[in-house]
Parts: C-alpha cells; structure tokens; sequence
C-alpha cells in the first residue's frame, strides 16, 4: 500500500539578519495510512517548522524552501500553487496548533469558527453546517454542544478549547491530522483525556496521525513510529517497540532516561547537558558531537548519515555498534 504522505530530502530555511537559519535541513520520512507518526525532540529541533512545511504555512519571506519533496498521495506539494494547497488545507489535511487561545479568534464563537472552516471546504448550507459543527462537538466530548457553539473562546477552559480546536480540524473528514504539542498547558488530567480522544477519533475515521512532542510519554500513549529530531535533522528513526527497547543514538538514549521514574529511588534527573545548536550556526560535524559523552575528533569533523542498522530502524551515528 502507498504511503500517503512522504518527505524527502526537505529544506526549510530562513533569511535572518544573523544569517541562514537552517530550520529543517534534510529531513526524510514517510507516513502510511491510518497510522501515528510521533516526532519527538527538544524545543528548537525544527519539528514544528517540519509541520507548517507540510501545511505550506511558513511565512514567505523569511522563510523559503532550499529542497526537497513534499509528496502527498504522490503530488509534491511545494509544486502547487497557493490555491490548490488552500483547498487541501484544512480539507485533506488539518493541524492542531500548540496554544488554542491564540488559534482561535476571540471575537468569533467556536460555533462559527467551525461553520467557517465546513463552509469553506463543503457545499453544504448554513443550517447543514451548523448541524455537522454541533455534531463535532458532541463527538470531540463537549457537554452541552448546543450551548457550547455560541460560546466564545474565552469562556471555556483550556481543555475545551482544545476539544474545539479538535472538532474544528476534524470537521471536514482530513485523511491527515498533525497535532503541534496538543497538550501544552493542559493539566494532567485534561491531556490523558485528549490523547485519549485524538486516539479514539483516529479508530473511529481511519485517519492517519502526526504527534509532535517533546514528551516520550505521549509517544508510548499514542503512537506506532518514532522521528527524533535533533539540530533540525533527524538522528534516529524507527518503531515506537525497537525505539524503546533499543535506542541507538546518544541523544534518544538521553531523552528516555530523563523520563522520570515511579519508584525510583534516585535524588536527581539524569539531563543532557548543554543546548541544541543555533540553527544559523550549526555545528561541521554530528550536531550532538558537543553535548555527547561518546564523541571523538571524528564526530566532531563530520557528519554521520542517517543509516539502517536494523529491519525499519535508522540512525545518524558514527559511535553505533551493532
């Protein structure tokens, strides 16, 4: 079966008064049908740039595409005017974007904000529209979706307004849901409960699903494979089982032993120390080489490939042995 979603080789760059800031440099994966991708790394990776890349959402300038591939169903993207991804955007393919108080517009109800978005996409009219965004609603867990719909953003909670932001991307049926941190600033309680529903919604419509996130929590909670990203590259690849139970690369080692541990009887986290490299100041070799413990002149000098070192599961590391 065809992937429906592959990226190749994709360069998203931007023009700033310190220089090229190379945001996503080389990215590759792909994405079969109804399954959940997760793209796991800290904060300035380039995950989030690698998803406004694929809904064409980076702003144009700064940002510009240096290369690569979009390749949706088999259409590169990037070839496609502004027309033709408009009426794939929010139809075929929808996002959920980090902080729903500053994606939902303040001065419209929720209701409208979802007619809005079926109006935009359907033939349907505005008694349909308003029926369907009801029935969102009430899919996506919002009690009283009747009432609800004529509420503004700001008289719901912040879990709410997730499930509105929900309902609203899910709203036209898109064969492709990319969920930006959707648990941000949600207490604990609240984000099992999302990942719960974007979970339930994937096995009731068949889409499939990318989870960007810095949590592996989330990762084992909802996901099949695993994309870490690290200075804008991906350094290692592959099921969420092989990532787990065999990560190859320094810095998935070190992301999944920060993970807190119920019972664990140690006084202090283990951490990776140092930050990721500024994007208009990459590093000549591996982009890790300065915060691994394992790195050696080599490292330092050049930049490892993203290898297969078993069945589905890649790396970009010269210190593997397997």
């Amino acid at each position: 079966m065809r992937n429906i979603l592959e990226v190749k080789n994709l360069r998203t760059y931007y023009s700033t008064d310190s220089g090229t800031a190379k945001a996503v440099d080389g990215v590759s994966f792909s994405l079969g049908r109804n399954r959940t991708l997760g793209i796991v790394g800290e904060s300035g990776c380039g995950k989030s740039v690698t998803a406004l890349s694929i809904m064409r959402l980076v702003p144009m300038p700064p940002g510009y595409f240096a290369g690569g591939e979009i390749l949706w169903n088999g259409q590169d993207l990037l070839k496609l005017s502004e027309e033709q991804v408009r009426r794939l955007r929010g139809n075929d393919i929808a996002m959920i974007f980090q902080e729903p108080m500053s994606s939902l517009n303040p001065v419209y109800t929720c209701g409208y904000q979802i007619i809005e978005q079926i109006s935009l996409h359907r033939d349907v009219s505005k008694k349909e529209a308003k029926e369907q965004a009801v029935e969102m609603l009430r899919l996506v867990g919002i009690p009283n979706p009747s009432e609800r719909f004529d509420s503004y953003p700001h008289e719901l909670s912040g879990g709410m307004r997730q499930r509105v932001m929900i309902a609203m991307a899910l709203s036209c049926d898109p064969a492709l849901l990319i969920a930006d941190e959707p648990t941000t600033a949600l207490d604990v309680t609240v984000q099992a409960q999302i990942l719960e529903l974007i979970g339930k919604l994937q096995g009731v419509t068949g889409m499939s699903v990318i989870i960007i996130t810095h949590d592996f929590g989330v990762i084992a909670e909802l996901c099949e494979d695993v994309l870490v990203m690290y200075a804008s590259k991906v350094v290692e690849d592959g099921s969420v089982a092989d990532i787990f139970s065999n990560p190859l690369h320094p810095y998935t080692a070190g992301l999944l032993r920060s993970i807190p541990r119920i019972g664990s009887k140690k006084e202090r986290l283990n951490v990776i120390e140092g930050n990721v490299p500024s994007a208009t100041r990459l590093p000549e070799g591996c982009s890790f080489a300065n915060r691994c413990p394992l790195a050696d002149r080599h490292c330092h000098e050049f930049d490892p490939e993203l290898k297969e070192y078993e069945a589905g599961h890649r790396a970009a590391c010269w210190k593997i042995q397997v």
